[in-house]
């Protein structure tokens, strides 16, 4: 199982300050999905404001990606530009 890590306490709100925790998840849309059932809100959260790395590569849109066991996930505070 993947494994999600949290360090901006934009998406620990919706942990209760959890920080890392596995999830069953094989894609991106798997991955919102049970970010949702679990925490109410983080799914939407991520999707709306947030970029992933996995395994060391940073993603600003992951639709298409598929996740593998093991993976490493952070969950990333978007940066505006302009």
């Amino acid at each position: 199982m993947p494994t999600v890590s949290i360090p901006s306490s934009l998406c620990r709100q919706f942990t209760g300050g959890l920080t890392e925790f596995e999830v069953e998840a094989t894609s991106f849309r798997r991955l919102i999905l049970e970010l949702d059932r679990r925490f109410p809100g983080l799914g939407n959260q991520v999707e709306e404001s947030m970029a992933i790395a996995v395994d060391g590569e940073i993603y600003q849109d992951a639709y298409a990606l598929q996740l593998k066991a093991g993976s490493d996930i952070v969950l990333i505070p978007k940066i505006g530009g302009g």
